[in-house]
Parts: structure tokens; C-alpha cells; sequence
């Protein structure tokens, strides 16, 4: 995450980092992010669970839908799809470079 922070901060955009699922989930309620990249190896709730609980708390509050990202190092098919079940928007694999991450958020928030 840290080459994602330092993209981000390069482009003048405000990054709110959590440091497991459940920290992440939380921060979501409170900031209401334009976009969240979701890292799918974190402690205590893994982000499929992540995903999973912020759509639920965008459909409890009415919120319109935040595009979520999962960051992984991992390319197989079957784990894109477990994103996309659990509510994520696209899949950013790991390692990736500036050019990617701008593409990927000028498609979902930040035009």
C-alpha cells in the first residue's frame, strides 16, 4: 500500500489508510471516501468481508454506491470473480505502477 499512498498523495488526493477489515469498514461510515482500494489480505476481516459489510452499510443508509478496488497479488480468474460476488468494482493486481492506478481511478471516481 505504500506505493498506492505515495501515487495518490503525488496527485494531491487525501489517503485514509486502515490497518485491518474491520478498521476499514468503520472509516467507510465515517468518510464516505470517492473511492476505497481494498487490500485482500488484511487481519481481523479479510476484504471480501470488507466489501461485503461496506455494500451492506450503503444499503442500510441509502448511500449511493462507492467503487471499491481490490489490490492483490494474485491474477486467477477465480479470485476477480470472488471480488465482483462480494462487491467489488475491479480488481488492481499487484505490482502496479503509476499509469495503472491513474487509469483505474479515472474509470471509477476521478475524472
Amino acid at each position: 500500500m505504500a506505493l498506492a499512498r505515495a501515487i495518490l498523495q503525488g496527485l494531491d488526493m487525501r489517503v485514509q489508510e486502515a490497518v485491518n477489515g474491520a478498521q476499514a469498514v468503520q472509516a467507510y461510515g465515517q468518510e464516505r471516501p470517492d473511492v476505497v482500494l481494498m487490500d485482500m489480505h488484511m487481519p481481523e476481516m479479510d476484504g471480501l468481508d470488507a466489501a461485503r459489510r461496506i455494500r451492506a452499510l450503503e444499503a442500510a443508509r441509502g448511500w449511493a454506491r462507492t467503487p471499491i478496488v481490490a489490490l492483490t497479488a494474485s491474477a486467477l480468474p477465480e479470485d476477480g470473480r470472488r471480488c465482483v460476488e462480494a462487491g467489488m468494482d475491479d480488481v488492481l493486481v499487484k505490482p502496479f505502477g503509476p499509469a495503472q492506478l491513474q487509469d483505474l481511478l479515472q474509470r471509477h471516481c476521478c475524472r
